[in-house]
């Protein structure tokens, strides 16, 4: 067995790709904020791409994390030198395995926040980006305001350290303008509509919490652009770490695991420059809304369509789920019926081809993504995924009979037992909530909806109301399959 790092690359098993450039010529240009599985096999390897060809060796990814999970991320990184492992499966069964090496620092805040001030206020640093989860940006789902009030922020405020990257952003941003050095740019590339504008409305709101004339100046001279991304990556799991020591020779402590497919649209706002992404397949757009739109309403909540029937019917693997017939034509419905109709055009994508294709890499054997992955965070993610379309459909006067059925099947989902009698983890950052509303539902079959904070004035909207109840109450007495089936 080999131990990754910067001295062990040449001797690898030769079918695993490494990095071709000298990384000691790698200077910092990024810094990266949430460092996960996803940044790693989506940002992180378009880098590692381009520096493979001679480029953006001045583009190299400092990874910067906050929470306490992200402990364990920064000892597996430092330990190898940056370096890890990625796998690439295709449905075919062939997998891709590299070494990427476009990440050459990675800093944990708690351990020393000035240290990751000071990075981020070093003038190479010519872009700041997020992948922080949907919740991330702390809005009030109903409102759309940013949450003063949350602990982390108003302990900012009143002079602590920074802790939240709105704190850390921040602190660099008013130092880099003290000394007159332009501002970095801020990119965002989660799984939010509009995410540029999102960004830039949750840093401008900290920070009038903090100086309204810095707040000023932000929404003036720091640039947000906005990105789609997609490529589906599961969670690491021990059995990926065996398998790439068994099958590679490597000693990975994180290896991460992915479909073939990838896609990254991106505006171009970088008034200091940014790495020559097109170069390594991004498409570089002027108008990114049209893809967001796209991929969220129909990739993002179809996964959401399928997470907690697939559950309820039994199944624990999604490629299992999405092989099943039944949820196989209630997903591509939901998408043609209910979703297309909310879309812009999108140019340069066959629409009918890219739903087919959705199925097909929800297939996916090879990648192994769990419902549970699915099922996780559908708090931060009902609300920004799927609630838009039915909002949309309804002020349409269209139907929304599959778009309720998915919000159901969340509801039934979060009552934590299956139909088995089974308990059900919910892994979600307001699971008391939810499971309490949906407890709620054996006296009142409207409590989920009543949840304000995610669904607004739904439970007023007899388009979806009634639906949802047909739904709900199938769910109850006939299950999720005989529920499934009633839609086709």
């Amino acid at each position: 067995m080999t131990q990754l790092s910067n001295a062990t690359l040449a001797q690898l098993d030769p079918q695993v790709a490494v990095p071709t450039y000298d990384r000691t010529a790698v200077t910092p240009g990024i810094v990266h904020f949430g460092v996960g599985g996803f940044h790693r096999a989506h940002q992180a390897y378009y880098l590692d791409q381009l520096m493979n060809q001679g480029k953006a060796l001045d583009w190299g990814i400092i990874g910067a994390g906050l929470l306490p999970g992200d402990a364990a991320m920064r000892d597996a990184l430092l330990k190898q030198d940056g370096l890890y492992t990625l796998v690439a499966k295709a449905p075919s069964g062939t997998w891709e395995p590299r070494v990427i090496g476009s990440i050459i620092g990675y800093l944990y805040g708690p351990d020393d926040p000035a240290a990751l001030v000071f990075q981020i206020m070093d003038p190479a640093i010519r872009i700041v980006s997020l992948t922080v989860t949907e919740g991330g940006y702390n809005f009030d789902q109903v409102t759309g305001d940013f949450i003063a009030t949350n602990p982390a922020v108003q302990a900012e405020v009143a002079g602590g350290a920074p802790t939240t990257w709105f704190g850390y952003l921040y602190a660099a941003l008013a130092a880099r303008r003290a000394v007159g050095a332009p501002p970095f740019t801020v990119m965002s590339c989660d799984n939010i509509q509009d995410n540029g504008a999102v960004a830039r409305k949750a840093l401008v709101a900290y920070a009038a919490l903090r100086d309204p004339d810095m707040a000023a100046w932000i929404a003036s001279e720091v640039h947000f652009p906005s990105s789609m991304v997609d490529r589906i990556t599961p969670r690491t799991t021990p059995d990926d770490v065996t398998t790439v020591r068994e099958r590679y020779g490597i000693e990975d402590a994180w290896p991460v695991v992915t479909e073939d497919f990838i896609q990254w649209c991106l505006t171009d706002d970088f008034p200091l420059g940014r790495p020559p992404y097109q170069d390594a397949g991004v498409q570089v757009v002027a108008d990114v809304e049209p893809y967001e739109l796209m991929k969220l309403r129909l990739l993002n909540a179809s996964h959401q369509g399928l997470a907690y029937f697939a559950w309820l019917a039994g199944y624990r693997l999604v490629h299992d789920a999405a092989r099943d017939p039944l949820i196989a034509q209630f997903l591509l419905r939901y998408m043609n019926e209910e979703a297309t109709p909310t879309l812009r055009p999108v140019p340069g994508i066959d629409l009918p081809a890219y739903k087919l294709q959705l199925i097909e890499r929800f297939s996916n054997a090879e990648v192994k993504d769990t419902v549970a992955r699915l099922a996780a965070e559908s708090s931060d993610r009902i609300p920004k995924w799927l609630i838009p379309v039915v909002r949309e459909r309804l002020d349409q006067g269209g139907a929304v009979p599959l778009s309720a059925a998915i919000v159901a099947s969340w509801a039934r989902y979060a009552e934590g037992t299956d139909e088995q009698g089974q308990p059900i983890d919910i892994v979600d950052n307001a699971e008391a909530q939810v499971r309490a509303a949906a407890r709620g539902q054996s006296l009142d079959p409207l409590a989920f909806l009543r949840q304000e904070s995610f669904f607004g004035n739904l439970v007023e909207r007899p388009g979806f109301v009634q639906p949802y109840l047909d739904a709900l109450d199938s769910l109850h007495t006939k299950g999720a399959v005989e529920t499934l089936k009633q839609f086709l």
